[in-house]
């Protein structure tokens, strides 16, 4: 069963999502919706869905970002944006610190407001706590595009999206980006653009 991914203007995506406690995570209800935001993750297809854009205002996520997702990108594009296959995961309860705050810029697109994307910063590195799908801690350590993927992903628990984050000037629709500037480094689409920011 896949589940409605709820669009920006739906009031949850941006309010503060409640914590789980450890009985909440281990009932058949929350399993039930893991597996379920899981299998909508990758009908969309996406690398992250948060919780609150599936309706539910609760402090939980999937991710996971599959190989397959990665062959339309060059070597080089992927070693930029340093990705690589992430296994499918659940968080419950993160909190995220930045753990290289030194800033990376590349373009992020969301399942709540499909069809474009906009170059976002991010921090390089985070250091993320939490608990996983059996109520145990853990911790994940997470450079370039997964620590990316976790950023926006908790953003969506505080009831932030990227757009918050974007840079205006290059929001695009999606058919835009991948025909004119999917192939370019950072330092070329800043140049085109006509951006001065950080990540550049």
């Amino acid at each position: 069963m896949i589940l409605k991914i709820v669009q920006v203007g739906e009031p949850v995506l941006r309010q503060v999502a409640r914590p789980l406690s450890e009985a909440e995570i281990r009932s058949a209800e929350i399993r039930r919706l893991i597996g379920l935001m899981w299998e909508t993750m990758r009908d969309a297809p996406g690398v992250g869905l948060a919780a609150p854009q599936v309706g539910e205002p609760i402090q939980l996520l999937v991710i996971e970002d599959r190989e397959e997702y990665q062959r339309i990108l060059a070597p080089e594009r992927l070693a930029e944006r340093e990705r690589e296959p992430v296994p499918f995961h659940v968080l419950a309860n993160p909190i995220i610190m930045s753990t290289d705050e030194s800033a990376r810029l590349f373009f992020e697109g969301c399942l709540s407001l499909p069809g474009f994307v906009a170059l976002t910063e991010r921090h390089a590195a985070v250091r993320v706590s939490g608990l996983n799908e059996h109520a145990e801690p853990v911790t994940i350590e997470a450079r370039g595009w997964y620590a990316r993927i976790l950023q926006h992903e908790t953003d969506h628990l505080q009831g932030h999206l990227y757009v918050d984050r974007m840079l205006s000037r290059s929001f695009m629709h999606e058919s835009q980006y991948r025909r004119h500037w999917q192939e370019h480094s950072v330092s070329e689409l800043c140049a085109a653009l006509g951006l001065e920011a950080t990540g550049c």
